[in-house]
């Protein structure tokens, strides 16, 4: 009998201006019966409103299992006097989320931070007051990037930190190969120090910037290392594209970070009265993630899956030709064709793991652009009638692949095919970590010690 009693009954928690009061009602009481239940515990005058912590109002009729009240349930009461609660309004239009991502404002946005990039190389061999205007100009922008006010608040602080890598750039560089490895690091120190005050203003997605910082500081902590420890400048360009190739993995661990109370409900867990009393209904039991929740999860492993991928696609860029235009000595030399290869080739893999078309389409550049300037490097040096053959061998190979794609079933996807392409990526990254013992110099100057007899 008592276990029937505590079914029919459910445990609420009723709010007002004169304190809160736990009651445990029946299922079948009316909000009414709970309103007039409550005036008489809480001592006041007039019999309240109940409404949900939504803003949904109940009707005096509704009974408790009518209404969806579940135990451990929280209700406020108003007053006669006060504004009859309505369902939440809408949000006033806001500057930060209106027409932000318009094709025009991220194509113009995006324009600028390559704009800036540029300015910043041609602006590094102007004098005088050309310098300083180019240096101006970039603060300037910089600046106007971080402020968290206006349109386009997230597009503008997201590009802000290539503004401040820029001007980094352009304050430290000097010519010399040996330089370079320190003015990359100034630039990734700017675009950290932007982004890090572009989070804390709240100008743009916090995860983007916090990308931002992490490539920026990991840059700065690998080339000042390098300088500091008086080693040749292909260390830094060597270690900078297998950490382009690491972030490929480490990126996936990063995005699908699911809060704790999406996996666990932490309502239950509380230790309370009416949580130990609380016992679902119907098969499905109550739903505990709302759908906004989960798109906002997955909108975030979006911002930082796509964010990582532009990391990764610079330091290609930036890392592959100066890792080829240091490595001039006999020993060094495979070791850097070596790792690039192995660099655009683990990249290419990885990229077919990621459903976001964005990041497919950055990451299948970054390996196509290390492949090019490979080739840029090695094909010079050879024959019409070798190039003839590499050619010849390539379109073979290409055959092969299409044919054998095609002959598991379901081509690229097939499980067979993901399994083959999962070995090729891990061979990939294990020559490449191999290949930067040689590219990076060290195999030289292991050789160069004296034995001592």
């Amino acid at each position: 009998m008592a276990e029937t009693v505590l079914e029919d009954t459910v445990a609420v928690t009723v709010h007002g201006s004169v304190g809160a009061v736990d009651l445990i009602v029946p299922l079948g009481a009316s909000a009414s019966d709970v309103a007039r239940e409550y005036a008489a515990q809480s001592g006041s005058v007039e019999v309240p409103r109940l409404v949900t912590i939504i803003g949904r109002q109940l009707p005096p009729t509704t009974s408790m299992e009518a209404a969806g009240v579940t135990a451990g349930a929280v209700l406020v009461a108003f007053s006669g006097d006060s504004p009859t609660p309505s369902s939440p309004a809408r949000p006033a239009s806001d500057p930060t989320t209106t027409d932000r991502r318009t094709p025009a404002a991220v194509a113009v946005l995006t324009g600028a931070a390559v704009l800036a990039t540029a300015s910043a190389f041609l602006g590094a061999h102007a004098e005088g007051w050309q310098r300083d205007v180019v240096l101006g100009c970039l603060a300037f922008a910089a600046a106007l990037g971080v402020i968290p006010m206006g349109r386009h608040i997230d597009l503008r602080g997201v590009s802000a930190p290539a503004f401040g890598a820029a001007l980094g750039y352009l304050l430290v560089w000097e010519p010399g190969s040996f330089s370079q490895p320190l003015a990359f690091g100034i630039t990734g120190l700017g675009a950290a120090l932007v982004a890090g005050i572009a989070r804390a203003s709240g100008a743009g997605p916090a995860v983007v910037h916090t990308v931002w910082m992490v490539a920026g500081a990991g840059t700065f902590l690998v080339s000042g290392a390098v300088v500091l420890t008086g080693a040749p400048p292909q260390l830094t360009w060597a270690v900078l594209l297998i950490a382009a190739l690491l972030a490929t993995r480490s990126v996936v661990a990063a995005a699908v970070d699911v809060p704790d109370q999406m996996l666990i409900d932490l309502e239950r867990l509380a230790v309370t009265a009416w949580s130990a009393r609380d016992r679902p209904r119907g098969r499905r039991g109550r739903i505990m993630i709302r759908e906004s929740a989960v798109s906002e999860v997955l909108a975030r492993g979006t911002l930082i899956v796509n964010a990582t991928s532009v990391a990764i696609l610079v330091l290609v860029v930036v890392a592959t030709p100066q890792l080829l235009a240091e490595a001039t000595f006999d020993v060094d030399r495979p070791g850097a064709q070596a790792l690039v290869f192995f660099t655009g080739a683990g990249i290419l893999l990885a990229a077919r793991s990621f459903r976001h078309p964005q990041a497919r389409i950055l990451l299948r550049t970054a390996g196509l652009f290390a492949w090019a300037m490979l080739a840029v490097e090695l094909l010079p040096g050879y024959s019409e009638r070798t190039l003839l053959w590499v050619v010849v061998v390539s379109l073979a190979l290409a055959a092969s692949a299409l044919a054998t794609a095609i002959a598991t079933g379901r081509g690229w996807r097939s499980a067979w095919w993901a399994s083959k392409a999962e070995l090729a990526e891990t061979l990939a990254g294990a020559f490449a970590i191999g290949a930067l013992v040689v590219a990076s110099g060290l195999m030289r100057l292991v050789w160069e010690i004296p034995f001592v007899r």
